[in-house]
């Protein structure tokens, strides 16, 4: 009985064996399909480049008053109004006239000056610079 076992066991392993190999003869040529459709494989990356730039501007600016009691207005056009008003009437007149024209002359004085300093502007090239951001998208197949 024992030959009854090992006999069938062999022939179970040889018949395994061709069929194996008989799978892989069929199996081992190339194998072939129909191309449908092709989509390439695309990355797609955006690139943000920072960049600086600077423009010269024109800028007005007051000049810094040097007199800011208009002291030199004031006396210089006190002085002239006193000259002026002195060359008017006669006498006693003439004293009033005087300190008149002094008053009036100081009180102008010291307007023009105001004034001059108002408008005592200058111009300056300034630099003023800001960062850009330039966004660029590059495609890789």
């Amino acid at each position: 009985m024992n030959n009854k076992i090992i006999i069938g066991a062999v022939a179970a392993v040889l018949i395994g064996g061709v069929a194996v190999a008989a799978y892989q003869r069929s199996n081992s040529g190339p194998q072939f399909a129909e191309v449908v459709r092709v989509e390439p494989v695309v990355e797609t990356e955006t690139v943000e480049t920072p960049r600086e730039v600077c423009e010269d501007r024109v800028v007005s600016h007051r000049k810094p008053v040097r007199d800011p009691n208009k002291i030199g207005g004031t006396v210089a056009g006190a002085v002239v109004g006193g000259l002026l008003g002195n060359q008017v009437g006669g006498g006693s007149g003439r004293k009033i006239a005087t300190a008149a024209g002094a008053v009036g002359g100081a009180f102008a004085g010291r307007k023009v000056q105001e004034n001059y300093q108002e408008n005592n502007i200058v111009q300056s090239t300034q630099r003023e610079c800001h960062t850009v951001t330039d966004t660029s998208t590059r495609s890789r197949v």
